[in-house]
């Protein structure tokens, strides 16, 4: 398994949330929205298929957000998770070392973050804007 620094395709990006259980995007946003990552990554296999993902958003200085780490269910289990995390934090300790790292954890993917340090924001608590 290889780690690219290359975000995903859009369809590759709604392949990967769909196939992982997470919630769908605007198809029509999507290209920008990944156009405008500051950094993302992708896991190939030896063939080239892409099956896994994770991306980082924010100003680049003092805040970023993880999001989109999605993983292909038959490749879960098997560090890839854990290698696209590692190379997504190792690019903000180089680029980016004072910014607040934040993210919005679904109960799978918990453990897997707090291996990495991240921890509860409370008494914080994560908001967002429903329409």
């Amino acid at each position: 398994m290889e780690i690219v620094d290359r975000a995903p395709t859009s369809g590759e990006h709604a392949r990967l949330r769909a196939i992982a259980g997470m919630s769908g995007v605007p198809a029509g946003a999507t290209p920008a929205g990944l156009a405008a990552s500051w950094f993302a990554v992708t896991a190939r296999t030896p063939e080239g298929r892409v099956v896994g993902m994770g991306r980082l958003v924010g100003d680049g200085a003092l805040f970023l957000q993880v999001v989109d780490v999605a993983v292909e269910p038959e490749h879960q289990g098997r560090g890839v998770g854990s290698r696209l995390l590692e190379r997504l934090l190792q690019h903000v300790d180089r680029c980016a070392p004072d910014a607040y790292v934040s993210l919005v954890a679904e109960p799978p993917g918990q453990a897997l973050y707090r291996r990495f340090g991240f921890v509860d924001v409370a008494p914080s608590l994560g908001m967002k804007r429903v329409r």
